[in-house]
């Protein structure tokens, strides 16, 4: 079982690894974006109020007495996510719902009989992996009683097969341990988001998440082969090729399911050796819509590098202040390039014609975005600290529909807000026909900083279905996309995930409140 540290309960990662925003910044925001003066520490965690508990169920006989936590700490590290809502409410003391105990399985059989045990005894049970989600994926809900099920212990990399390329990952894996035991054997997934540090194997496969060069590895639901799954109305093992007409492929029902049809236990993989080289690079563009044009061209002349990072002009703005670079406006592209030596130089050389033909001005430098690829969530918690609200969304299209989808989403989030705010953006996840855009929001936090951002939500999600876009590329559904599920697949599809749900949680046990309107 790993030993490596839970995140900060009131924030994110490592407690070590916090940072602290610089007195100059602090001051440029208060001018800036109205920060309330006094912003109240969060509180010790021993005056942190929780519900009572409520457990009918000696669930010992299971797991063992050892691996049943009914701890004050527990429970509140598995009462939320880590979206700016949850953080919030944390840094407030304001803890709703939080499970009556943490269960810790060993393996696929026990949970099998946890899931049986909880139909019977009416017991919500909720499938948490790192905890990382940003949409409401893992808070509790429903009826009381509620038990969080943490796969830790189900952290085994099972086996590698090095003639096919495929690995069978545990789902409790987290994705740092994974990269290590798969380069024991010269692999790697390939496959890093933002919650990298943190996130399990499990819990990409239940998001459909998406990684930093996606467009060289896909997002993880394209790397999975293979799925094992319990669910409270038996087991399911999906996937025996890698290609079949034996009917739809129930393998991508599963993907994205968040754990509202059964708990994913053991993911099968592809892999890939470990490329030797690493090259990453920078270019500027005139304007945004001068960048969008070009990483078009790339995708769609089948050219674009692993990583393609285009950032808006405000974006571009706030990255070169806090760098302490210049302002000489534009847009800037990171793009990062993995394989042998030759591969590095003939992808780059290809994509450097397109790039220039279409306006780009190659910086002639090494990013070092990548160096601080993962510190962005550390910065969020600074903000939260000082009185600024932070907070981050994401939707895809096609690109014809991306200029208006764009400049929606930043004009209903800002007059949503009603003040002064930054609402920055950048493009990546590059396909032929589309691409993703995520926006980061700054402001000042309000009396009710909670409701201010569930309004800003509400805008966005509102303003992109009326776009065109999709209510989320990689972040998930969760409890808070929900409200726009029967805009995204209509409502005989909501029927349709309904039926599947009744199927397989008949008990209805499985993390109600997400996902299914």
């Amino acid at each position: 079982m790993r030993t490596d540290p839970d995140m900060l309960w009131y924030g994110w990662g490592d407690p070590a690894a916090r940072t602290e925003l610089p007195e100059s910044a602090q001051q440029l925001l208060a001018s800036a974006l109205r920060l309330p003066e006094r912003i109240l520490p969060p509180p010790a965690e021993e005056d942190v109020k929780l519900p009572a508990t409520e457990l009918p169920v000696d669930f010992a006989a299971v797991v063992g007495e050892a691996y049943v936590l009914t701890d004050p700490h527990s429970r509140l590290l598995h009462s939320a996510g880590k979206s700016t809502i949850d953080l919030l409410r944390l840094r407030s003391g304001e803890v709703r719902e939080a499970p009556d105990a943490v269960l810790l399985p060993a393996d696929h059989d026990e949970i099998l009989t946890l899931l049986r045990i909880c139909t019977e005894n009416n017991i919500t049970v909720v499938p948490f992996g790192g905890g990382t989600s940003v949409v409401g994926g893992v808070q509790p809900s429903g009826q009381r009683p509620v038990v969080a099920l943490d796969l830790r212990r189900l952290d085994k990399l099972v086996s590698v097969d090095e003639i096919s390329q495929t690995a069978v990952l545990q789902a409790g894996l987290r994705a740092p341990a994974a990269e290590r035991l798969l380069g024991e054997h010269g692999f790697t997934l390939g496959h890093l988001p933002q919650s990298f540090e943190y996130a399990t194997i499990g819990g990409f496969a239940a998001t459909r998440s998406s990684g930093q060069a996606s467009n060289r590895y896909g997002s993880f639901a394209d790397l999975v082969t293979g799925l094992r799954v319990a669910t409270p109305s038996g087991p399911l093992e999906l996937g025996r090729a890698p290609g079949s007409a034996a009917g739809p492929d129930l393998l991508q029902l599963l993907l994205g399911s968040e754990g509202v049809f059964g708990v994913i236990t053991e993911v099968t993989v592809r892999i890939r050796p470990i490329p030797p080289k690493l090259l990453d690079e920078t270019w500027t563009f005139a304007d945004f819509a001068s960048g969008v044009a070009a990483v078009r061209a790339l995708a769609q002349a089948d050219a674009a590098p692993a990583v393609a990072r285009l950032s808006d002009e405000a974006e571009t703005g706030i990255n070169r202040a806090l760098g302490g670079q210049d302002q000489t406006g534009g847009c800037v592209l990171v793009t990062g390039y993995e394989g042998t030596a030759a591969e590095v130089a003939a992808d780059r050389t290809r994509a450097a014609e397109i790039l220039a033909a279409h306006g780009g001005s190659d910086l002639a430098g090494a990013s070092d975005w990548r160096a601080h690829r993962f510190r962005a969530p550390y910065l969020r918690d600074a903000l939260l600290g000082v009185g600024a609200l932070a907070e981050t969304l994401e939707t895809a299209a096609t690109y014809s529909a991306l200029p208006g989808l764009y400049e929606g989403v930043r004009t209903a989030v800002a007059a949503a807000l009603g003040g002064p705010a930054v609402v920055m953006c950048h493009v990546s996840h590059l396909y032929p026909t589309g691409a993703s855009l995520y926006f980061t929001v700054v402001c000042g936090q309000s009396d009710d900083p909670v409701s201010q951002w569930q309004r800003a939500k509400t805008a966005a999600g509102d303003a992109i279905v009326a776009a065109g876009g999709t209510i989320t590329h990689h972040h998930a559904v969760g409890a808070d996309h929900r409200p726009w599920m029967a805009a995204e697949v209509g409502d005989l599809g909501v029927a349709i995930l309904r039926a599947v749900k009744d199927r397989l949680d008949p008990a209805g046990i499985l993390n109600p409140g997400k996902l299914i309107p």
